[in-house]
């Protein structure tokens, strides 16, 4: 009968600081965690599992390397939200696996990404055609992002755009700039235009469909 109290206690008291650690690594969807927090959720539950069962080891002993994890994954989650480097390091880039209609086989080729894959996450949201789509992103948490054709009011179809992110954390994104076939100078020119002469106190960027949008670091 002891045996089975002890279980109940410990199951209680890991089930409360599991809560806890989960509360102070911020609310994040199962499918947007990223490799370090997915790593750091498996180890906090092999540890709680391991010390409900193994009634005669102290329950501090899976107690503090829980702690350590949670201070250690904090950390890692204030350097990732202040370094644009460190984000794309942990979590990777977004892939543009379908651009205006055209599928890029190379950007599929090194995600490791098929057709199958893309074709299934297409009709998981309800996409019959590929011929339907105007983007499709392959996000970093590995979901897809879809964007549709637009058509015009006679019903013929017409082109879109997304956002590109040109600027983020006061660091110009040079991929995306050669996206759209501009330059280091130019940005910097139109933003001179605009009123904008310190790239470092940009938070963010974007341009979409020939306009910016910017906004200040800390600017309330």
């Amino acid at each position: 009968m002891e045996v089975y109290l002890t279980i109940a206690v410990r199951t209680i008291l890991f089930y409360a600081l599991i809560l806890l650690i989960f509360r102070v690594m911020g609310k994040r969807e199962i499918g947007e965690l990223s490799i370090l927090d997915l790593v750091v959720f498996v180890m906090i539950g092999e540890l709680a599992v391991s010390s409900i069962i193994e009634i005669t080891k102290p329950w501090i002993h899976t107690a503090l390397p829980m702690i350590f994890l949670m201070i250690i994954q904090y950390a890692l989650a204030v350097v990732s939200l202040k370094s644009k480097r460190f984000r794309d390091l942990v979590d990777g880039k977004p892939t543009i696996i379908i651009n205006k209609g055209k599928i890029d086989e190379n950007a599929m080729r090194k995600q490791r990404y098929n057709f199958d894959d893309l074709l299934t996450q297409l009709r998981e949201k309800d996409i019959r055609s590929i011929a339907d789509v105007e983007f499709a992103i392959l996000e970093s948490s590995g979901s897809l992002s879809v964007i549709e054709k637009m058509n015009n009011p006679n019903g013929e179809p017409k082109e879109g755009d997304i956002t590109i992110p040109l600027i983020i954390d006061g660091a110009i994104e040079e991929e995306n700039l050669q996206r759209i076939n501009k330059t280091n100078f130019w940005l910097r020119q139109e933003l001179k235009k605009l009123g904008y002469r310190d790239v470092r106190k940009i938070s963010f960027c974007s341009y979409e469909n020939g306009k910016f949008f910017v906004d200040i670091m800390d600017e309330q």
